[in-house]
Parts: structure tokens; sequence; C-alpha cells
């Protein structure tokens, strides 16, 4: 299943809880995170304003990017105006041109959409709840 994690969820995986968990199922292979070059340089943008940047958390994923372990990636995405921040239309456009099931977000306006076409928006917590429906 491909996903769409927002920053938010991304940066929110550092500290634990949900976000954490949803980190885990890609570590696992259970889902193939999706990226697009926007969105891939506001992950490290934030981490490094945060100061989460040495980190050898980040350590980790960095080497899980450069192996493009469950990953694909975009140069392309449509050009698109559907959040009221439009910071956060990358996320959708990203969903759509690779074709993912999930944007994972922990923004209320973006969540608040619920559905963009054949993507669902949802938080960390929904994501997870659908992911246990899903399992056999």
């Amino acid at each position: 299943m491909r996903v769409i994690l927002d920053t938010n969820v991304f940066i929110s995986s550092f500290f634990g809880g949900k976000p954490r968990a949803v980190i885990d199922l890609w570590k696992e292979g259970r889902i193939t995170l999706c990226l697009s070059r926007d969105i891939f340089d506001e992950y490290i943008e934030v981490l490094g304003r945060l100061g989460l940047d040495n980190t050898p958390e980040l350590e980790e994923l960095l080497q899980f990017f450069a192996a493009g372990y469950h990953i694909v990636f975009t140069t392309r995405t449509p050009d698109i105006h559907i959040v009221s921040d439009p910071d956060d239309d990358k996320f959708i456009a990203c969903a759509l041109a690779l074709k993912a099931g999930y944007v994972v977000s922990g923004d209320k306006a973006l969540v608040e959409i619920g559905r963009y076409e054949r993507i669902k928006i949802v938080t960390p917590h929904a994501f997870l709840e659908n992911m246990k429906g899903d399992s056999p």
C-alpha cells in the first residue's frame, strides 16, 4: 500500500506514539512510502530546524531512504490547489502522481478534506485502525 506521510507525522515519529507506529509499518515493509523532492526537502529542513538532524533515528531513516527501502519517488506532480494552506498541496499532489491510497497527517485542515479522488486523508490513529482492519 502506497502512503504519503505529512511532515508533522514524520517528525512526530521521533517522539514515539502513533506516528512511530506508522513509520514502523514502513520499516517492516507493510507500506510503501511515497516521496517527492518537495516533501523530502521539507522533512530535512524541519528536522534541522528542530535540532533532530544529528540523531541515530535520522541516520537510520536516511539509510532506508538511500537504499530505496519500500520507497517510490516522483519528480513530477500535478499543479493542484486544494488545501487552505497551499504548502500542504504537495502531499495530495504526490499521492495523485504515485497513485497512493493514503495521506497520513496530523494537520487539521488537511485531515478535514477527508478524501480527494481515491486518496483517503487520515490521522495516524485512523490509518492504524484501517491497517488493523486490513490484516488477515
